[in-house]
């Protein structure tokens, strides 16, 4: 039997996050077969429009032996023919529900950064050219990861998936123009977080359901030579297949001084990748109402209501601070009394407190008034 709640994402992506239309060509793209009931669900949707759907169907344990034993040859040609494929299409639908996050762990970290150089990031690019979404799916290895049955997550993931994004994309509007007059940012938090940042003449770019699922984030960038001080990140996060408990960062004049944190080999790697990899290209605000605790999912986690996210690496091309890397990590810092609260300045002004917003016009993005 059919969950309408599968029904009603796959409404979601087909004719909110992509808009499909007539004639437009779908590719949609999922990793395990946990994500399948959606796949079936979308394809019949954009038939259903006259559009034509294309389907990539991988495994990541697949994906996993062939990430051993890619040489420079396969990477080269995987970018070109992928590179030519996504040129034809309109727009992308990407689906994970991974079977076990940690199914990469053990391919090397050098193998794993040149994938993301030599592949990943072209690819990337071309399809963030389009009308895209990315999301991540139940399957046992999240329901694992975030330490809930499968009912449980599959309970939680529908209730955060499938909220009012209409109502939240114009609840963030005074947000967007205020992010887009300020200059200087002063954040206080968790541990030894103490830091500043400008923002001036950056925009604001709102994330309200079009490019992730679950969504609920405004971003923006720092001017890239501003960031100074001391950020502790309280969010467990995985990247690359391996998972970090608490990373912490020093900044002089915009680049990563210091860096702190388990598994230090690995980070050692990640943050001498390149020169990109050192300053940050991403500064972000979640808001997301339903989610309120790490699930150890960055599609997720970056969504935490009451979080900043502080990213080192490329920036995004809708917020282009100039910099470029091959990495883009989001570690996320959660400013909510249970984790230790916080505050965050706006040229002086007190605008976010333990995770709530202060100001009367930023008020509508607090939970209470997006659920």
């Amino acid at each position: 039997m059919k969950d309408p709640r599968v029904r009603k994402l796959a409404e979601l992506l087909v004719n909110y996050s992509t808009k499909v239309q007539k004639d437009e060509k779908v590719m949609i793209s999922a990793v395990d077969p946990s994500a399948y009931p959606l796949v079936e669900e979308i394809i019949e949707l954009v038939g259903e429009k006259g559009a034509h759907p294309f389907i990539n169907l991988n495994a990541q344990v697949i994906q996993r032996k062939h990430y051993m034993h890619a040489t420079d040859t396969v990477l080269d040609i995987m970018r070109e023919t992928e590179l030519e494929f996504a040129k034809k299409m309109d727009a992308y639908i990407g689906i994970r529900a991974l079977e076990n996050k940690f199914e990469t762990n053990d391919v090397p970290q050098k193998q794993m950064m040149k994938i993301m150089q030599n592949y990943r990031m072209a690819v990337s690019s071309e399809i963030m050219s389009k009308k895209w979404v990315a999301l991540m799916f139940p399957s046992p290895g999240f329901a694992q990861a975030s330490n809930m049955s499968i009912e449980a997550f599959e309970e939680f993931f529908f209730n955060v998936t499938t909220l009012d994004y209409a109502k939240m994309d114009k609840a963030m509007d005074p947000f967007k123009e205020l992010l887009e007059k300020t200059d200087k940012v002063h954040i206080k938090g968790p541990g030894r977080t103490d830091i500043t940042l400008s923002i001036k003449g950056m925009p604001a770019i709102k994330c309200a359901g079009e490019y992730n699922i679950p969504d609920g984030e405004i971003f923006t960038a720092p001017v890239i030579d501003s960031i100074n001080g001391v950020i502790e990140y309280n969010t467990p996060t995985i990247y690359l297949g391996t998972q970090f408990n608490r990373v912490v960062l020093t900044f002089e004049n915009g680049k990563i001084v210091k860096y702190e944190g388990n598994n230090m080999d690995k980070l050692d790697e990640i943050f001498n990748v390149d020169e990109g990899a050192k300053f940050v290209g991403e500064f972000a605000f979640g808001v997301n109402p339903y989610i309120v605790d790490p699930t150890v999912n960055i599609l997720f986690d970056e969504k935490i209501s009451g979080s900043i996210h502080l990213t080192p690496g490329r920036a995004y091309g809708e917020c282009d601070n100039g910099n470029k890397s091959s990495i883009h990590w989001d570690l996320v810092m959660i400013q909510t009394p249970e984790y230790g609260g916080g505050e965050i300045y706006f040229d002086g002004v007190l605008i976010r407190k333990d995770g709530l917003f202060v100001l009367p016009e930023l008020q509508g993005l607090n939970p209470e008034n997006l659920k």
